[in-house]
C-alpha cells in the first residue's frame, strides 16, 4: 500500500509539475513530443494500392495530448507539422516540404493537431477521462474522426484534383482507412493503458469533476 501510495503521489506531482512549467520549458516538451513523432513516422509500410503507408505516428499522437496535456499536446504537432513545411525532414519517408503537406496524407497530419488538442484537453479538464475506459474511447474518436476524416478528404481531393482519378467512397475507404483499421485499434489499445497507467487519479490542476469523479468512475 505505502509502494502504492508512493507511485500514485510522483504521478501526481510530474502532472502537476508540467502544469506549472514555464512556457519556454514547455515549447522544450512540445518540440521533444514533435520529434518522438518524426521518428516514429520512419517506422513505415508501404501498401502497394494505397498512397497511403502504415505507420507508428498516431501513437505518439495518441499520447501527446496525455503527456502535454490541453493546448500543448497541440502545440506539438502544430510543431511537427510547421517545422516539416519549414524543410525538417521528419515527415514520412524522411520527406519534408509544402509539397507533402498538400500530399495524399497531408490531411492525417492536420488531423493529428486536432487529435492532440481533444486529448489534451480532456485529460487536464476531466479526472474521470484518465480511465482506462474513457481513455480507450476517447483516443478512438480522435483516431477515427478527428484524424481520418481530414485525412480521406484531402486523400480524395489530392486523387481528384492532381492524379486526376475520381473514386468511389468505398475505394477511398480501401486506400485510406480500412487497411489502418485493425492497428489503429491495438495503438489506441496500448496508449490507453499507458495513459490509465501514468496518468494521476486526483485533480492536479482545477479539474472540472475533481469533487465528484470517485463516485462512478471506471476502471
Amino acid at each position: 500500500m505505502a509502494l502504492a501510495a508512493r507511485i500514485n503521489q510522483t504521478k501526481y506531482e510530474v502532472f502537476r509539475w508540467r502544469c506549472e512549467l514555464s512556457i519556454p520549458k514547455k515549447l522544450a516538451l512540445a518540440l521533444g513530443i514533435a520529434l518522438l513523432t518524426g521518428l516514429v513516422a520512419q517506422l513505415r509500410v508501404q501498401l502497394p494500392w494505397s498512397p497511403v503507408p502504415i505507420t507508428g505516428q498516431t501513437f505518439a499522437v495518441l499520447l501527446a495530448g496525455v503527456l502535454l496535456g490541453k493546448w500543448w499536446g497541440g502545440v506539438s504537432l502544430a510543431l511537427y507539422a510547421g517545422l516539416g513545411i519549414a524543410g525538417v525532414p521528419w515527415f514520412t519517408g524522411f520527406g519534408s516540404g509544402l509539397g507533402y503537406l498538400a500530399g495524399p496524407t497531408g490531411g492525417y497530419v492536420i488531423g493529428f493537431v486536432f487529435a492532440a488538442l481533444f486529448l489534451g484537453y480532456f485529460t487536464d479538464k476531466y479526472v474521470r477521462a484518465r480511465s482506462f475506459v474513457s481513455m480507450l474511447a476517447l483516443m478512438l474518436f480522435a483516431n477515427f474522426v478527428l484524424i481520418y476524416v481530414p485525412g480521406l478528404l484531402q486523400l480524395g481531393l489530392w486523387l481528384n484534383i492532381v492524379k486526376g482519378q475520381p473514386v468511389t467512397f468505398s475505394s477511398l475507404l480501401m486506400m485510406g482507412a480500412i487497411p489502418f483499421i485493425v492497428g489503429d485499434i491495438t495503438k489506441a489499445v496500448l496508449a490507453a493503458a499507458i495513459a490509465r497507467g501514468i496518468t494521476p487519479k486526483m485533480a492536479y490542476n482545477g479539474e472540472a469533476d475533481k469533487d465528484k469523479w470517485a463516485n462512478w468512475r471506471l476502471p
